[in-house]
């Protein structure tokens, strides 16, 4: 290891506002307390200053945003993937220092952290690492990062010279691994988890130290029961379970799914309500798993797509960095976290949820694939998807957890593989399932979910984003030669214009709505106001949908002849992509093949399948319902 290299720190002022007051340390050491109005005048007289957190910052001085040396940026390159609590407090707690007791404290404390910092990267181990923070560091200081010039210091490196491709440092893409496909995993075994068995193994994960508790063993006795073999098709085993707080109930039902898992080579499926509660799980599971190097292979977390970073989406964005340099600084933080966390889970436990405010929502949780634009192995990320790893993790994994809403969605739209699918089930915090269920299996016609399908179709319309890929961009390379097929596609996106476009809200609510969604949404918004009991009131507003007013069931009918002639070239498209499968069987590359299948699923569960309920919706109007059935017109503030 190199010898540590002299730190230099920034020549700035460190502060820390409070609620009545705030610090202003001098770097000559000497602190003033101030009122809040007065900073200002400090701001724009001196130096940029350390602080941390600069948008809470300038929240509490009643500024905009300015100039500053922000901590938590310098420990988000610094320790990457790494917990601390956003305050100097925090961060003082993070790295081991001495914890401050007031606001003077704190603003000496900003100057030793950032010290601290600094010195750890000067011992950064290994040319490979040193190498790629270096990259990462010229990024983000061509990009106008106040930390840069000190940064690069620390890592021995030119603080002058920036190089000509300085972006490239940001492709941490390239610096992933590829996973490999595998032969699918041989179907589940049968082998039961006997009542004794599950006790033994509580037993092991509690440890000999553990106070006895002979209820949480009776809970994970007759748990084994939901693990026993089926005797008929169709009727699997259950076990409703309920037990008092502080028993013990996560340790309790991980005993005997681990066991069963272990001796029928197969995956059992936790699910639980929450993200919080995923992660809760998982740290208990650290009992059963000490070595992390085991549980990474035995345990995965799985979420919807819409948590993890979408790596073409974050190479699109760090092309836009030539014109736009200041986001060189976000996509650098993120790119460090990347490289450190592997995982891409944008909403996990490694990535702190400070980050999205400091490095900005639509450089963090705006990257990840929420619009369901995926292009599948198209992409040439494809082998590091994050996506795709957790998924064939998931496969060879003996526990995975996932939230209610995941299995309800698989289950609802049968995406895996039915020679794959998990036959085994703990639902924890059971009384949310119905919750997850209903969000699952219903469907809503709102302005909103039909624009999404516009967009998901035909693109960002009326300015250019590299991101706003539609449907024609992802699979025309698909239908290849076939002429109806790219005629199916082409009708498609034509008759998606009738959905609401950009600006659809204010058009509605100004009486002027475009194309025949709007024109029904406008309707419905007249009869809301008409009827709704304040229609003054800040919250969202609704009436029942009974004795629609005049115009209503005509804008209905002309809204179900749109989405008819929408659903037509859909389904023709469909058929063009099987009939590919069937008649390209033998040649297909695998890839190809698995392309062409999720896009074909997407089709479906994307447009086919909402399409299909609004119809059911426009067609019950105006009729009578039954008991169980319940419409509303809602309009939202």
């Amino acid at each position: 290891m190199e010898a540590i290299r002299d730190i230099v720190l920034p020549d700035a002022p460190a502060l820390v506002a409070g609620p009545a007051g705030a610090v202003w340390l001098d770097r000559d050491g000497e602190i003033h307390a101030l009122p809040l109005d007065a900073v200002s005048r400090r701001l724009r007289d001196g130096r940029p200053p350390i602080l941390c957190h600069l948008p809470a910052t300038a929240r509490r001085l009643a500024l905009d945003p300015f100039p500053a040396l922000d901590i938590l940026e310098l420990f988000a390159f610094a320790r990457p993937g790494r917990f601390c609590v956003p305050t100097p407090r925090g961060l003082a707690a993070a790295l081991g220092l001495a914890p401050p007791h007031d606001h003077e404290g704190e603003a000496i404390a900003l100057v030793r952290v950032a010290e601290a910092l600094l010195a750890g990267l000067a011992e950064t181990d290994g040319r490979k690492e040193r190498k790629q923070a270096v990259a990462v560091a010229q990024a983000m200081q061509a990009g106008g990062w106040p930390w840069g010039r000190f940064v690069l210091a620390a890592l021995g490196a030119p603080v002058d010279a920036t190089p000509a491709a300085a972006w490239r440092g940001l492709e941490v893409w390239k610096r992933l691994p590829e996973w490999e496909d595998e032969a699918p995993p041989p179907p589940p075994g049968s082998t039961p988890v006997q009542p004794n068995e599950a006790r033994h193994r509580l037993a092991e994960i509690l440890g000999e130290q553990a106070e006895p508790r002979p209820s949480q063993a009776d809970y994970a006795s007759a748990i084994t029961q939901a693990f026993a073999p089926r005797d008929a098709a169709g009727a699997p085993h259950f076990v409703l379970a309920e037990a008092g707080t502080g028993v013990g109930k996560t340790l309790g039902y991980i005993a005997p799914a681990s066991l069963w898992a272990e001796a029928n080579g197969a995956p059992v499926w936790i699910s639980t309500y929450t993200r919080n509660l995923q992660h809760q799980i998982d740290g208990e599971l650290d009992r059963l798993f000490p070595d992390a190097a085991i549980k990474e292979t035995r345990v995965v977390i799985r979420k919807g797509r819409e948590n993890y970073l979408c790596l073409l989406n974050m190479e699109e964005a760090v092309r836009g960095v030539a014109v736009q340099r200041a986001n060189a600084v976000a996509l650098g933080l993120l790119a460090r976290w990347v490289a450190a966390d592997r995982d891409g889970d944008l909403t996990g436990g490694g990535f702190p949820a400070w980050l999205i405010e400091i490095a900005g929502r639509a450089r963090t949780l705006g990257l990840a694939d929420r619009r369901g634009e995926c292009i599948y192995s198209a992409c040439s990320h494809y082998g590091r998807c994050f996506i795709e790893h957790s998924a064939r993790r998931a496969k060879r994994a003996k526990l995975v957890i996932a939230n209610h809403a995941l299995v309800m969605v698989q289950a609802a739209r049968a995406a895996s593989d039915p020679a794959t699918r998990p036959t085994r089930y703990v639902f924890d915090e059971g009384h949310h399932v119905f919750d997850a269920a209903d969000s699952a299996f219903s469907a809503a016609l709102t302005g909103r979910e039909a624009a999404e399908l516009r967009r998901w179709l035909r693109g960002v319309e009326g300015r250019r984003q590299g991101r706003g890929r539609g449907l024609k961009a992802r699979i025309e390379d698909l239908l290849a030669e076939d002429e109806q097929g790219l005629d199916a596609l082409q009708a498609a996106l034509q008759a998606a214009a009738a959905l609401p476009g950009e600006g659809w809200g204010a058009r509605i609510a100004e009486g002027r709505p475009a194309g025949a969604t709007e024109s029904f949404l406008a309707t419905v918004r007249g009869q809301v106001y008409a009827r709704a009991g304040d229609p003054d009131s800040p919250f969202d507003i609704e009436c029942e949908t009974g004795e629609p007013v005049p115009g209503l069931i005509e804008a209905a009918a002309a809204l179900d002849g749109a989405l008819d002639r929408l659903a037509h070239p859909l389904k023709q498209l469909q058929r063009a992509l099987a009939d590919r499968l069937d008649d390209e069987a033998a040649e297909l590359e695998t890839a190809t093949r698995n392309r062409i299948e999720a896009v074909a699923r997407a089709i479906e569960h994307r447009a086919g399948e909402a399409l299909a309920a609004w119809r059911s919706m426009l067609a019950g109007l105006g009729r009578e319902k039954g008991e169980d059935f319940v419409d509303w017109f809602q309009v939202d503030r």
